[in-house]
C-alpha cells in the first residue's frame, strides 16, 4: 500500500490546473449604471443640438420671411407711400381760380373780384356799342403799393381763353358801358386803390383761362387764373 494514498499523512494531489476561462470574472458593482447614465446624457445632448440646428435652418428657409407678401417685405412700400403723401401735402396746391386773390406786378397789386360774361350790348337805347361776339367784364381792384403816383390803363391787360387765344381790352365798350370803369389812364396815388372794369369782346362759348395784368407795358406782368369758366 502506498503510504502516499492512505493514512493520516496521506498526500493528496491538487489535480490538474483549471483553465483560465473557467475562472469566474470579478463582478463590477455600479459600473453599468454609470455607463448608462453617461450614454443617456450624450444621447439627450445630441437630440437637443440637432433640434437647434433644424430650427435655425428652418427659420432661414421660411418662405414667409422672404415673401413679398409678408408684412416685413411690404413695410418699406407702405413707408414710401406715407413719405410721398407727406411731401404732396407740403407741396403747394395748384390754384385753378385766382378770383379774390391778390397778385402783384411792379408797383401795383391786382385783385380780380368778379367775372361777368354774355353781355351783348353796352350803352343805352340811343348810343352804345354792340359786341361782335359777347362782352366779358373783368372787375378788378388796383392798388398802388409804391411810393409815387402811377397810371393804370386797360392797355397791356390781356385776356386768355382755354385755347390760348389772346384778347385785348375794348376801349370803346369801356367808354359806352355806362359804368365808372376807371381803366383808362387812371392816376393812382401811393397807398390808394381804385375799382375798375376791363371789357373784352370775345366769341360766344369762349371759356376763360386767365388774365395777364401789367403795371406798365414794360413790366413782366402777372397771370391770374380764371378757372376755365
Amino acid at each position: 500500500m502506498n503510504p502516499d494514498q492512505h493514512g493520516p499523512h496521506a498526500y493528496h494531489s491538487p489535480g490538474p490546473p483549471m483553465p483560465p476561462y473557467a475562472v469566474p470574472p470579478r463582478k463590477r458593482r455600479g459600473g453599468g449604471c454609470l455607463y448608462g447614465a453617461i450614454g443617456g446624457a450624450a444621447t439627450l445632448f445630441l437630440m437637443v443640438s440637432c433640434g437647434a440646428i433644424v430650427a435655425s435652418s428652418g427659420g432661414a428657409a421660411d418662405p414667409a420671411a422672404t415673401s413679398g407678401d409678408s408684412p416685413a417685405a411690404s413695410a418699406p412700400a407702405g413707408g414710401d407711400a406715407g413719405e410721398k403723401k407727406a411731401k404732396d401735402e407740403k407741396r403747394p396746391k395748384k390754384i385753378t381760380s385766382g378770383i379774390g386773390r391778390e397778385y402783384r406786378d411792379g408797383k401795383f397789386a391786382f385783385t380780380v373780384t368778379k367775372v361777368r360774361k354774355g353781355v351783348k350790348k353796352v350803352g343805352n337805347e340811343y348810343v352804345g356799342d354792340t359786341a361782335q361776339g359777347q362782352f366779358v367784364f373783368i372787375h378788378v381792384t388796383v392798388k398802388n403799393i409804391g411810393d409815387e403816383a402811377r397810371r393804370f390803363t386797360h392797355h397791356n391787360q390781356t385776356l386768355i381763353d382755354t385755347r390760348n387765344r389772346e384778347f385785348e381790352a375794348d376801349p370803346e365798350a369801356s367808354m359806352w358801358s355806362g359804368q365808372d370803369t376807371k381803366s383808362f389812364l387812371q392816376q393812382i396815388n401811393p397807398g390808394n386803390a381804385v375799382k375798375g372794369t376791363l371789357i373784352y369782346d370775345v366769341p360766344r362759348g369762349t371759356r376763360l383761362k386767365a388774365i395777364d395784368l401789367h403795371d406798365s407795358m414794360f413790366s413782366r406782368g402777372v397771370t391770374v387764373p380764371l378757372g376755365g369758366g
